[in-house]
């Protein structure tokens, strides 16, 4: 079973940068398909970027477009979240997953809380 353990979070001011990194455990890492979710206060968690399993192809949530950039380093077991032009909004606590289409497939881990001051 692969465990996740997300880092990087912090207090920015809006229009800083942040990034975010995933780290999972197990051998099966490059077979999956990864994603970045997010948890506003009082807010059902929502999808905001996924990666292939080879990094090829990518997705993003509307709203973060031109602005977050997925990636992943299959060697070291690692997805990221690039954020740039952080805005307000973004505050939420920030989870990784992999991912069957759009639906989260793993136990989810504690997730890295990003907050930006206006």
């Amino acid at each position: 079973q692969v465990q996740l353990v997300e880092s990087g979070g912090g207090l920015v001011q809006a229009g800083g940068s942040l990034r975010l990194s995933c780290a999972a455990s197990g051998r099966t890492f490059s077979n999956y398909a990864m994603a970045w979710f997010r948890q506003a206060p009082g807010k059902e968690r929502e999808f905001v970027a996924t990666i292939n399993w080879s990094g090829v192809s990518t997705y993003y949530l509307d709203s973060v477009k031109g602005r977050f950039t997925i990636s992943r380093d299959n060697a070291k077991n690692t997805v990221y979240l690039q954020m740039n032009s952080l805005k307000p909004e973004d505050t939420a606590v920030y989870y990784c997953n992999a991912v069957s289409g759009a639906t989260p497939i793993l136990h989810w881990g504690q997730g890295t809380q990003v907050a930006v001051s206006s």
